[in-house]
């Protein structure tokens, strides 16, 4: 029963990945935690679960970070950084789960656009940013998932 369990969690994790309204890092997590409960299974000692706890929120602050930093850094001011924030929530209740790539890109395409005075290439390279952002922060949280679940397989392999 706690197999099934720790394998519904890591499988949202995994859908977490790509929809930010899911925590997919902590649901990984959960499902990790589960697993090193089951009698059985010692691949998980207690300093690896401190450790992929730990590791399981930092990416949960990188991955908003990112978003934000990203369109900093190409160039963004405080109007596409807002834009990028109206973007993520408009565009996920209303395109899910395409409005998760298109809503912070195109809020922060019109924030950038205020921002420097409708320079439209300007506003493009900022808003690339948000996508940048979007997709780092996709490749960690997946990446944790994957592991997470790599974690789960073995337990029934080996």
């Amino acid at each position: 029963m706690l197999e099934v369990i720790s394998f519904i969690l890591i499988l949202f994790g995994l859908l977490g990945a790509f929809l930010p309204a899911i925590p997919g890092p902590a649901l990984s997590f959960s499902g990790v935690l589960i697993l090193s409960y089951i009698p059985g299974f010692h691949d998980i000692d207690t300093d690896c679960l401190i450790y992929l706890g730990l590791v399981a929120g930092l990416i949960t602050f990188l991955d908003y970070w990112l978003q934000i930093y990203s369109v900093q850094f190409f160039g963004g001011g405080r109007k596409s950084t807002i834009g990028v924030i109206i973007g993520i929530i408009i565009g996920f209740i209303l395109l899910p789960p395409f409005g998760i790539i298109i809503g912070p890109f195109f809020g922060a395409y019109i924030g950038a656009l205020y921002e420097s005075d409708f320079n439209q290439f300007r506003a493009l390279k900022i808003a690339s940013g948000a996508l940048v952002g979007f997709l780092c922060g996709t490749i960690l949280k997946l990446s944790y998932s994957i592991y997470s679940l790599w974690l789960l397989v073995s337990y029934f392999l080996w």
